[in-house]
């Protein structure tokens, strides 16, 4: 049975799924699925068309599924999609999509989305994401998989940041983020592999050896980006992950890919 507050409301529209928990004074809109096994805590507002998976955590005060910040917004049907397993403290915004794009904000799965978070409109978010108190995605951003993301940091709208990066806290990113990198600065500029978070995501010595190797020729070498993509393939073929990073350079966004490291000396921001 659902645990339901008598002082919640729920739209008769709404589909609650068994052993869901809801606390007192919850907003539930129309169109809302919520899966088994999530608690929602009090004072939480879900508005319309959003989905949430199984087994999900939501703190006091998230604002989930509300209309986007954008002028251009004319209230299309668009929606929020979150995953199963997710952590979303209080005070995290989550914005429903726009016209503008597929009209969907996508959250995975395993993501831990710590107090004040913000994530706009059109956003797609893989699993097993951190982003720490105060972290803000503009629009249209995309963040891979087991991306860390340190607090008070923001990423411009439309970037990309490639899987397993690393975002320090008060970084301004206005570029994609490669995979397997780390940055800092306002603006934000690679510092180096993200070597702490390749190994507690169990990369050996081998691959991560492989990784500052082609992270290291991407940032060096004095060729463009289409001729660095070549000289990868014919250093390391069919190496699915290294594979990965040759993908992500691939398929920029129109905010071009971050590259040039810091000068020996220079200050990052």
């Amino acid at each position: 049975m659902s645990k339901i507050s008598p002082t919640a409301y729920i739209d008769p529209s709404a589909e609650i799924e068994e052993d869901v928990e809801i606390g007192p004074s919850v907003y539930i809109g129309s169109k809302v699925y919520i899966g088994k096994g999530t608690v929602i805590k009090a004072h939480s507002y879900i508005e319309s068309n959003t989905k949430i998976g199984k087994c999900n955590q939501i703190g006091p005060f998230a604002v989930i599924g509300t209309p986007p910040q954008h002028i251009g917004y004319k209230g299309e049907e668009t929606s929020v999609e979150i995953g199963d397993y997710n952590i979303i403290r209080e005070f995290v915004t989550i914005h429903r999509g726009t016209a503008f794009d597929d009209g969907i904000t996508r959250i995975g799965n395993n993501c831990l989305l710590m107090s004040y978070v913000h994530i706009a409109h059109d956003c797609k978010i893989g699993d097993h994401v951190i982003m720490a108190n105060n972290a803000t995605l503009g629009g249209h951003v995309r963040v891979e998989e087991k991306v860390v993301m340190g607090g008070f940091s923001a990423v411009h709208q439309f970037c990309k940041i490639g899987a397993y990066a690393f975002v320090s806290a008060m970084s301004g990113v206005d570029k994609d983020v490669p995979p397997y990198v780390k940055v800092f600065g306002i603006p934000a500029k690679i510092q180096g592999i993200n070597l702490v978070g390749l190994r507690r995501a169990g990369f050996t010595k081998e691959e991560i050896r492989k990784i500052s190797q082609a992270i290291g020729y991407f940032l060096d070498a004095p060729s463009t980006i289409k001729e660095i993509i070549i000289e990868l393939k014919d250093i390391f073929g069919e190496d699915p992950i290294i594979g990965r990073l040759i993908q992500f350079l691939e398929n920029p966004s129109k905010q071009g890919i971050m590259r040039r490291k810091p000068f020996e000396g220079e200050e990052a921001f």
